[in-house]
């Protein structure tokens, strides 16, 4: 398998009086939706991409060139290029009972060459995308080749509606990714 992982445990996905059974199959179906076009991104799009259970979530990444991207300065968006970044890392934070996309979560990913040294380590913002939202940014890296890819989520702030379903997320989780082909480049 290419990833090492916390342990994985599915969080709940009962009936409540937050949530009867038709809306608990809304929120899987929203989940499945997400799920077909992250496997599209992974499958057809990005150079290089996987997706693996850990904590309570499902953690997946992406590779590919690195592109260029609106960015806020000063209240407005401005188009930036990338300038010395070669590869755009995506990563993408899905519910591990229903698979809905997960907010406002701190980030982090180290990148590591074969030999175990780190590359660099950053923050992974949220980033809008017009199908498949995630957390990402450029990077710039060594060249074309096979690397690890260490991701770090610190338990969200963000309140939780549902005594039966809410009580997740609350500790920290690790995944490291093994074999990630990287092709340096821009878009």
């Amino acid at each position: 398998m290419k990833m090492e992982e916390t342990t994985y445990e599915t969080p709940p996905m009962l009936e409540s009086d937050e949530a009867e059974e038709q809306e608990l199959e809304m929120a899987r179906d929203e989940g499945s939706a997400l799920g077909r076009s992250l496997t599209h991104m992974i499958r057809e799009v990005a150079d290089d991409g996987d997706e693996a259970p850990v904590g309570e979530y499902l953690v997946g990444y992406a590779v590919e060139a690195a592109e260029g991207m609106y960015v806020c300065r000063d209240g407005k968006l401005t188009w930036q290029e990338p300038e010395e970044e070669n590869v755009h890392l995506e990563i993408s934070v899905r519910d591990g009972a229903d698979g809905r996309f997960v907010p406002e979560l701190k980030v982090q990913a180290t990148l590591m060459d074969g030999d175990g040294h780190e590359i660099a380590t950053h923050r992974q913002p949220f980033i809008w995308h017009p199908w498949l939202h995630h957390y990402g940014r450029n990077w710039t890296v060594p060249g074309d080749g096979s690397y690890m890819l260490r991701v770090r989520i610190e338990p969200p702030t963000f309140s939780r509606h549902d005594k039966l379903n809410g009580k997740r997320y609350a500790e920290a989780v690790e995944v490291v990714f093994h074999n990630v082909e990287i092709k340096a480049g821009k878009k």
